[in-house]
């Protein structure tokens, strides 16, 4: 790992956002108007990214254990397209970024939002995964 300890802390920010295009009878599921047997499509995925986020040191070997201070996450549906994007907020006090943890829960939010409608269909496109904005640090802001 690399050795943070002399990095002041400061607070610490990132949003990372992306995408799942999906079947129309799969998007039905996901907005709850067809019955998932697994449960809520979108309180599943709002749960697992929180908990990516929070556990993104055990599953990215080299990335420091933090103690995060926010985890938000927002769905974005688009009827027109059957498409769901998610974003994630995380929030910190410390020596590093939280950057891998926003985009580890966005990810893992997406790829639960497959698992949970495959039975439906598997021509699902998870897409535009992306770090959107990052805030704190020796580095500064950066919004992309």
């Amino acid at each position: 790992m690399v050795d943070i300890g002399s990095k002041p802390h400061t607070r610490r920010r990132a949003v990372a956002s992306g995408r799942i295009i999906l079947t129309p009878r799969a998007y039905e599921m996901v907005m709850g108007r067809e019955r998932s047997r697994k449960g809520s499509v979108l309180v599943v995925a709002q749960l697992v990214a929180i908990m990516a986020a929070k556990q993104t040191p055990q599953l990215i070997p080299l990335c420091h254990p933090l103690l995060l201070s926010n985890v938000e996450v927002n769905f974005d549906p688009q009827d027109k397209d059957c498409s769901l994007s998610v974003s994630v907020c995380v929030e910190s006090e410390g020596g590093t970024g939280v950057e891998m943890e926003a985009l580890c829960g966005v990810s893992l939010a997406l790829l639960t939002v497959y698992d949970m409608t495959k039975s439906v269909s598997h021509k699902h496109l998870i897409t535009d995964i992306v770090l959107v904005e990052k805030a704190g640090g020796s580095s500064g802001n950066l919004v992309v």
